[in-house]
């Protein structure tokens, strides 16, 4: 399956470079930075760069002896072509990444079969936002590599291991500290589990872990992780277990406070605020991405039920849904300016049809977020609690609606929900051929020029 696929790639390759033969987008600044440091140029830097280096370092180490083993010189070295390949290696890496992590993840369900996880491997592999970024000098696959190792070797108890390629992650974007934090609160989430069973024991109460979805029980859920949280020993046990963790993160705060923010390079375009709605935005890409499984007349009729039985809380939901539209929309210039990019059409199309269609989507969102938090049920309340929390960190304050944001909260929830029967798995897997078809012919056949401009332009995500 690995090799079927890389050679497919390898074919896609070759003809995405054809016919974009120089940088294009962010490429423009990403190769030349990274060729500078292929010249033993390592002060030389781009403030228009956002990120750390990491790729650039990367790139420069395979390629350096690459190139030496195999006697190549001149202008091929670090070329365009050669730095691209660089993600073309991470989306191998990822592929058996992501098969280890569902096998790890669901190695309890006996009923799964490994064709079925071949299956399902292939399908996130294809995951089109990533997928197409495999064929450009981005940092998104090296960046979804680092953290998806860093997630493994944390299931595996490897967690200085795991810090180290948290690490690394980092150096490939700041914001992937979140999913440091994400490996430690794995950790933490487990002890809680362990220590609220110990306490419905005590209380002999099993009603409270039946009806887990409630919002009383969630109340007494809250009431039991402060009471745990503040008790020094409890601190000091979890600390033990996380140090890795918490000793990259704080290196992370230093960085941040020795930096004057999270952002390196051009930080005008890059501004945090609370953008609120991004989650609204995330929870409908995920339910277009996965539809088998968020989009099926079972999850609908389950969700009407719980919407008739608790009305008084879904009305509270949806006033409070409209208040944070209201008050924390914000657009980037790039949204609105940037017609290369398919979000650009989303907002056109969808959002800036008319000022009330942004707060008429508020139903369909309340059930975006119920169906993808009923998916996750299989989960302990604590993971459940954890990993929002760092959704809401990676995707609230980014102020620009960019879908390369949510790859890897989309893949983290992916790998953590059910199987599906073989058909879904099999209707997913088409729709993201079908999808990435469509990307890259429009891509490759459907450019376009500016008015100001005489380079050719290509729609992407």
């Amino acid at each position: 399956a690995v090799s079927g696929a890389f050679l497919l790639s390898c074919l896609l390759f070759a003809a995405v470079s054809r016919r974009q033969r120089g940088p294009y987008m962010d490429e423009v600044f990403h190769v030349p930075q990274a060729q500078a440091y292929c010249h033993g140029r390592f002060l030389q830097w781009d403030p228009m760069i956002t990120t750390l280096p990491g790729l650039y370092l990367i790139s420069v180490g395979v390629v350096k002896p690459a190139a030496w083993l195999l006697g190549w010189t001149g202008s091929v070295v670090c070329s365009v072509g050669m730095l691209r390949f660089i993600n073309l290696l991470f989306s191998a890496g990822n592929f058996y990444l992501l098969y280890s992590l569902l096998f790890k993840i669901h190695q309890k369900n006996k009923a799964v079969s490994g064709f079925q996880r071949i299956l399902s491997t292939l399908t996130l592999a294809m995951f089109p936002t990533l997928y197409f970024f495999t064929f450009l000098y981005y940092t998104d696959p090296g960046s979804v590599f680092f953290t998806l190792f860093s997630y493994l070797m944390c299931l595996y108890g490897n967690h200085k291991t795991s810090a180290l390629l948290g690490f690394c992650g980092f150096m490939f974007r700041q914001t992937n500290i979140v999913w440091t934090v994400f490996c430690a609160g794995n950790v933490v989430a487990e002890k809680l589990n362990e220590a609220w069973k110990i306490e419905l024991q005590k209380k002999k109460d099993e009603k409270i872990s039946s009806r887990k979805g409630s919002f009383s029980d969630l109340t007494r859920i809250l009431q039991f992780l402060v009471e745990y949280l503040v008790s020094p020993k409890n601190l000091l046990t979890l600390s033990a277990l996380t140090w890795p963790y918490i000793v990259l993160v704080s290196l992370f705060f230093v960085f941040v406070f020795i930096n004057g923010g999270i952002v390196v390079g051009d930080r005008s375009s890059h501004e945090a605020c609370l953008n609120f709605p991004q989650l609204f935005y995330f929870l409908s890409f995920t339910v277009f991405f996965s539809f088998p499984h968020l989009l099926t007349h079972t999850k609908i009729r389950n969700f009407l039920l719980s919407l008739r039985k608790h009305p008084v809380q879904y009305s509270l939901i949806a006033v409070i849904s409209l208040f944070l539209i209201w008050k924390f929309t914000y657009v980037h210039k790039y949204l609105l300016a940037d017609n290369r990019h398919y979000t650009f059409y989303v907002w056109r199309k969808v959002f800036q049809r008319h000022e009330l269609v942004k707060y008429l989507l508020v139903p369909f969102y309340i059930f975006a977020g119920w169906s993808f938090a009923d998916t996750l049920k299989s989960k302990s309340i604590f993971w459940i609690l954890m990993y929002f929390v760092c959704l809401l960190a990676v995707t609230v304050p980014q102020k620009l609606l960019e879908f390369r944001y949510f790859i890897l909260p989309f893949l983290i929830y992916r790998l953590n929900i059910p199987f599906l029967s073989l058909y879904r798995q099999l209707l997913e897997l088409a729709f993201y051929i079908l999808v990435n078809a469509v990307t890259f012919y429009l891509f490759l056949n459907r450019t376009f020029k500016w008015e100001n401009s005489d380079e050719v332009q290509r729609f992407m995500w």
